[in-house]
């Protein structure tokens, strides 16, 4: 479980939501631009999607969404749908004109890697050939010793095997980068899908099986049920000593200096030299490592296991990286599980999507340098700059007016906020991929260089200082995400569009849309875990006692409202889990209303579509996040996912005193809540 920054949407078939469909959303983006007009309604918000039969207090998502949920199917590639998915449709579309356009390029190395993914008779009738070298080295491993090279080395290839490891930020000490290393190696998505013994769980498991089973069978290795359920074995014990998603969310916990000479004291039973050596990762550095008791216990887990199942386990994990990559019969076979039994999911995509989707994450910046060029006009990126200094202005306000903050810890608070780098569209310098070897004619070695490529660039940083300026998303993304250890946000390109942000539309709808966004992830710097960093980004104490014990108990109120949400009969909201998503979520709506009202200096908001301004503020955050799930993915979501579903992310407006001056819901209504028991932080 490697250390991931704070998103916005889940990146597992990325948070959704539609008013129309892409192509309809693609053409009213050039309408929108030829026309002056807003791209979805008459002033950005799609009334058509409403069901003005559910009173706002009973449910405020149906309310505003109701028709469109019941008239937008989930596509048939989808696990799930919504305005999230819309972008990204489009965002797609648009890069597969670049990458067309590309192939005519001999030069081209994006061109090359998109022409080797859609050379599918190629791909056919190599079969399982480009994958039989790792194989085969998997095969004539003969010690643990060879073993623990052999997880090492899968490392570079992009397989994690038990024990996890990369290159990161040093929390204590933002600008230096260091080795970290955590848990990982589960076939299935998290512990728990080993550990419950709910049906649901157990059927999982035994698709799982399977599917090894299949796998093995398609290689033509003996005894494959038999093998399968020893490998299951093995990652159930694996999975026994791993952290929860809750502890491994906590930056303290997680935050364990290691020396080298610790691993082989504290987790013996594994060649760590063997292992740090092949990953090119054993030398003079510094360590974290983020759950030491599973890494121990990973380690203890080897060093029972026989030598035969190690090296079935790896044979799978490497078989199954490689399947997408390989003939029909192996792509079938993986996206029935991953795809079908993990999400729901009844076709996979087409090709040309996941050809795309190779490029945009093996060269993304070669890719985003063109997309920004063609979709992203300066003007674009100047509204949006100026919308986030609207949204600090208002935090600072708020932090100023805070009555629970001790006025030293208001004061650094403040000071955080002044020193915070926000990135907008597009990174300001793009990363160099000369050395990378592309083929068109070659799609798995092109996998693997570009995976060797990335570990090496990572590999580079050690020893180096941090790279500010670096981004870990691309322009083409639907998403945005938080980085607290470098004090920043970060907004793609490709999020800034309608329905989250449109220049010509109604600025209540663009407050309650992208500028709910920035303060969503504003307040990550300043939720349960991102207050744990100061204005350098450094992991450090600097709140009192006395504000801990006052934030907590507001935020324990939260965590409360959200444990009681039951999505799929017997199956909760994890309030710890979700804790932070959930504050942004209330802290970022609190703020960007403040930041509309300042935007209206004084004056009235008009009423549109018979709507106050009010009302169409939080119009435009539930239009953000229409969304429908197939109930695999859901269940997914609400064991892995740390947010919360989108339904219950649009309640959270019942915490807000506005909401219930725009829509007076009244007592005994579903979202009620008195005054008193509305959860109020920032």
């Amino acid at each position: 479980m490697r250390k991931r920054f704070i998103v916005l949407a889940a990146s597992s078939g990325l948070l959704s939501i539609a008013a129309i469909s892409a192509t309809v959303a693609a053409t009213a983006h050039r309408v929108a631009s030829a026309s002056g007009k807003p791209a979805i309604g008459s002033y950005g918000f799609d009334e058509s999607g409403m069901d003005r039969s559910v009173a706002p207090g009973d449910d405020f998502y149906l309310y505003a969404n109701g028709d469109w949920a019941k008239k937008t199917p989930i596509p048939a590639d989808r696990s799930n749908f919504g305005m999230f998915s819309v972008l990204d449709d489009l965002s797609f579309e648009r890069t597969r004109d670049i990458l067309q356009a590309e192939q005519s390029d001999p030069a081209s190395k994006i061109g090359a890697l998109y022409a080797s993914f859609l050379d599918e008779k190629g791909v056919e009738a190599r079969g399982i050939a480009p994958v039989q070298p790792e194989l085969a080295a998997i095969r004539a491993i003969a010690t643990k010793a060879d073993y623990a090279a052999a997880l090492g080395k899968a490392l570079r290839a992009g397989v994690v095997g038990p024990i996890d490891a990369t290159v990161g930020i040093d929390d204590k000490n933002p600008d230096k980068m260091i080795v970290q290393v955590s848990q990982g190696g589960l076939g299935l998505p998290d512990r728990d899908y080993y550990l419950k013994s709910d049906a649901s769980m157990v059927e999982t498991r035994a698709a799982y099986v399977a599917y090894m089973e299949k796998l093995f069978g398609l290689a033509g290795e003996p005894d494959g049920a038999a093998r399968a359920k020893a490998v299951l074995d093995f990652e159930t014990r694996i999975a026994e000593a791993q952290w929860t998603r809750v502890d491994s969310r906590d930056s303290d916990k997680v935050y364990n200096p290691f020396l080298r000479a610790d691993f082989d004291s504290k987790a013996p039973g594994f060649d760590w030299k063997a292992y740090f050596t092949a990953a090119g990762l054993e030398g003079p550095h510094d360590f974290l490592v983020s759950q030491p008791s599973a890494i121990a216990g990973a380690a203890s887990a080897i060093a029972a296991a026989p030598l035969p199942v190690l090296k079935d386990y790896l044979w799978i994990q490497t078989l199954d990286g490689a399947a997408p990559y390989l003939s029909k019969a192996f792509v079938d076979a993986n996206f029935a599980f991953h795809g079908t039994v993990l999400n729901g999911t009844p076709e996979n995509r087409a090709r040309w999507k996941r050809a795309v989707d190779l490029v945009n994450s093996s060269m993304g910046e070669a890719v985003g340098q063109k997309y920004v060029a063609r979709y992203f006009p300066p003007e674009a990126k100047a509204a949006a700059d100026q919308l986030v200094r609207n949204i600090i202005a208002a935090w600072d306000k708020r932090l100023q007016n805070l009555s629970w903050m001790d006025p030293g810890t208001k004061a650094e608070a403040r000071a955080k906020l002044a020193a915070f780098r926000p990135k907008i569209g597009y990174p300001s310098k793009w990363r160099d991929y000369s050395a990378l070897r592309v083929d068109a004619h070659d799609l798995y070695g092109n996998v693997e260089r570009a995976s060797e490529f990335d570990w090496q660039r990572k590999l580079n940083k050690l020893g180096k200082p941090a790279d500010r300026a670096e981004w870990f998303m691309t322009p083409m993304e639907i998403n945005a995400y938080a980085n607290p250890a470098w004090n920043e946000i970060v907004f793609p390109a490709a999020i800034l569009q309608p329905p989250f942000f449109d220049p010509k539309a109604d600025p209540a709808i663009n407050y309650g849309g992208i500028g709910a966004v920035i303060g969503h992830e504003l307040s990550h710097h300043f939720d349960d875990q991102g207050r744990k960093y100061d204005k350098t980004g450094r992991l450090a104490d600097w709140w009192t006692p006395q504000d801990v014990q006052r934030f907590t108990a507001l935020t324990d109120r939260l965590v409360k409202q959200y444990d009681a949400y039951e999505p799929l009969p017997g199956l909760h909201i994890q309030g710890a889990l979700t804790l932070g998503e959930n504050i942004a979520d209330l802290a970022g709506l609190t703020v960007s209303h403040d930041a509309y009202l300042m935007a209206l200096k004084g004056k009235p908001a008009p009423a549109l579509g018979g709507f106050t301004g009010d009302q169409r503020f939080y119009l435009g955050w539930a239009q953000v996040w229409r969304r429908s799930y197939r109930e695999a993915n859901l269940r997914q979501r609400l064991l892995t996912d740390p947010h919360s579903p989108s339904e219950q992310r649009t309640a959270t407006v019942r915490n807000l005193d506005p909401w219930y001056g725009a829509y007076k819901p009244a007592p005994g209504t579903k979202l009620y809540l008195a005054p008193a028991d509305r959860v109020r932080i920032w």
